[in-house]
C-alpha cells in the first residue's frame, strides 16, 4: 500500500493529474466544473510553454503590483513560501492549502506586451487571438502591467474571459519554476472530450 501510494504521489507530481475548473476566468474556452487532465511533464523537464498554451501556476502571494513595484521588477511576487521540509512537501507535493491559477500564455521571454485601446499588441503588432469570441475587449484588468517586456524564464499569461480574470495584468509575469502544468485534454463533459486547441 505504501509503495502504491508513493508511486501515485510521484506520478501526480511529475507526470500528470486530473483537475476541476473552479473559476470563470477561462470562459468560453473552459467552463467551471469541467474536468481536465494536466500534463506535469513540462514542470519536470522545466520546458518553457509555447504561446497560446493554457497552463496552471502557483498563485502569487501579492495579487496587485503598484506602478513603482512594476518599474522595479515586473515578475510576480512569491513571498510566503514554506520553509520546513514537511511544509514544503505538504504545500508543493500534496498541494495542501495551495492555490493555483489557470491562464493562457500570451507573452514569452523578450516579448514586448502592450495592452491598449482594447487590444493586445505583441512586439508592435496586434495579436490575433482566434480562441476569443469576436468583440472581446482587453483592458488593463484593474492592473498596471500593460506595457512590459517579459523577463527571461518568465511568461505573461491572461484568462480568456478578460473582464473576469485576475492575471499577469495585475500581478506580473510568472517565473518558469512556478508553472505547474499544461492543460492537455478535457475529460468531462464527455461530449467535449479531447485536446484543447490554441
Amino acid at each position: 500500500i505504501i509503495i502504491a501510494l508513493i508511486i501515485a504521489i510521484a506520478f501526480r507530481f511529475y507526470v500528470g493529474t486530473p483537475t476541476i475548473v473552479q473559476q470563470p476566468s477561462m470562459v468560453p474556452t473552459l467552463q467551471p466544473n469541467q474536468r481536465l487532465w494536466l500534463n506535469r511533464w513540462v514542470r519536470t523537464t522545466k520546458k518553457m510553454p509555447s504561446r497560446g498554451d493554457i497552463i496552471t501556476f502557483e498563485a502569487p502571494s501579492k495579487l496587485d503590483l503598484t506602478s513603482a513595484e512594476i518599474a522595479e521588477n515586473v515578475v510576480a511576487r512569491y513571498e510566503n513560501e514554506p520553509n520546513s521540509v514537511w511544509s514544503k512537501f505538504s504545500y508543493y507535493v500534496l498541494e495542501v492549502k495551495k492555490t493555483s491559477y489557470i491562464k493562457r500564455v500570451i507573452g514569452l521571454p523578450g516579448d514586448h506586451v502592450v495592452i491598449n485601446d482594447g487590444k493586445v499588441y505583441l512586439n508592435g503588432e496586434e495579436l490575433q487571438e482566434t480562441y476569443l469570441p469576436s468583440g472581446i475587449v482587453t483592458d488593463n484588468g484593474h492592473g498596471n502591467c500593460t506595457d512590459i517586456i517579459v523577463p527571461e524564464n518568465c511568461v505573461f499569461a491572461m484568462g480568456d474571459n478578460r473582464s473576469q480574470s485576475s492575471d499577469c495584468r495585475r500581478f506580473g509575469c510568472i517565473p518558469l519554476d512556478k508553472i505547474e502544468s499544461k492543460v492537455w485534454i478535457r475529460i468531462w463533459p464527455l461530449n467535449l472530450f479531447g485536446k484543447i486547441d490554441k
